[in-house]
């Protein structure tokens, strides 16, 4: 080919519909974004408009994965025009159906935690028996977790059979499942064992989110359960993390396991002589004026005796462990008070004596 030829090659009919066809590509991918961006705005103005929350939540989430399938769309029609009957045609229809899968699996994911984000909105956790809302809510978020893995597992899936290699790998999978079983079996025991565990807590429900529970000799309430580990929020705001496996292995206390009603104690150790029928007056007349008594319970009992005290518990009840704690903490506090100002020698004191021993000469 001489220069002389290349002014001649430049201005061909091929070259002039290569620009035209990559110019009208280019502007299909704005105008579709452009497009794209006005109906979404649209329905969102239509969508503040109506009550509630899910159409907005529900645009907000799938408007990128739409708009991504969008140009996909445009994309794999250009490559069809454009690549047809060419060498890369093969390539760009694998790359197309890459796209496509990966673009669904997103979209897939965004729709379900849509779904979840709505579900949740209509679950009200502050009210005062809220324990069908937090089994709910338990369900609700683990089985997100598996839906979640499923549709990522499944893209790979789909991913890998796109490809000769990929299907020549299943098929000797499948040829060697038995041994693979086994070897994967022992391998990931553990982690199935967690996931296992995650579902079995999800439909039996020995806990709960924002359930009270004493583990590891702390008090806290649960924060998050997923398919492997627990997030437990400690009253002093620090996270315990513990695998699923612990609440089904490990004894716990669970305080709102069938109800959030709870009774707490306040021991006191008292002289003989201190006065207890008073102190049941006094307690009636303080968990009356205070808005975290239930009405249910409040009452004072000696429990034990010994050589030099008797043990007095107070009982008080409350509607859920936090309203009880700052009731018990407020019914410590008076009655020391109050037994200070009327009964000052109530407390058990220590005696000391002041006797000289006697020395060993002395015994003799």
């Amino acid at each position: 080919m001489t220069m002389d030829a290349l002014p001649a090659l430049l201005n061909s009919d091929f070259l002039s519909r290569q620009g035209l066809s990559w110019a009208v590509f280019f502007l299909s991918l704005c105008v579709v974004t452009v497009a794209h961006r006005t109906l979404f705005r649209l329905f969102k103005r239509k969508a503040d408009l109506m009550p509630g929350v899910f159409d907005a939540a529900l645009l907000q989430t799938v408007s990128t994965p739409t708009l991504f399938i969008f140009l996909w769309m445009v994309v794999a029609v250009f490559g069809h025009l454009q690549f047809a009957g060419h060498a890369l045609a093969g390539a760009f229809g694998k790359l197309n159906a890459l796209l496509l899968i990966v673009s669904v699996a997103w979209f897939a994911i965004k729709l379900v935690r849509a779904g979840v984000s709505y579900v949740r909105k209509t679950i009200d956790l502050k009210a005062a028996d809220n324990l069908r809302a937090r089994k709910s809510l338990t369900q609700l978020m683990v089985f997100q977790a598996i839906a979640d893995t499923l549709i990522v597992i499944f893209a790979l899936i789909f991913c890998l059979l796109t490809f000769d290699t990929g299907r020549s790998i299943g098929v000797s999978l499948l040829t060697s499942a038995g041994i693979i079983g086994v070897v994967v079996g022992f391998a990931a025991q553990k982690s199935l064992g967690l996931v296992l565990a995650g579902l079995q807590i999800a439909i039996t429900q020995p806990i709960r989110l924002d359930d009270v529970v004493v583990v590891e000799g702390e008090w806290g309430r649960i924060e998050e359960i997923t398919l492997t580990y627990v997030v437990v929020k400690i009253w002093d705001a620090r996270r315990l993390v513990l695998p699923v496996t612990y609440f089904l292995e490990h004894p716990f206390q669970n305080w709102t396991r069938t109800s959030a009603d709870i009774l707490g104690t306040v021991f006191l150790y008292l002289n003989y002589d201190a006065p207890v029928n008073t102190m049941r007056a006094e307690l009636k007349r303080m968990v009356e004026g205070n808005p975290d008594w239930d009405g249910r319970v409040a009452n004072i009992q000696i429990t034990d005796t010994a050589e030099r005290y008797q043990l007095a518990r107070i009982l008080v009840s409350s509607s859920d462990s936090s309203k009880n704690w700052n009731l018990r903490v407020a019914v410590r506090e008076q009655m020391i008070a109050f037994l200070n100002a009327h009964a000052p020698g109530a407390f058990v004191r220590a005696q000391i004596s002041l006797e000289p021993v006697p020395s060993p000469a002395t015994v003799r």
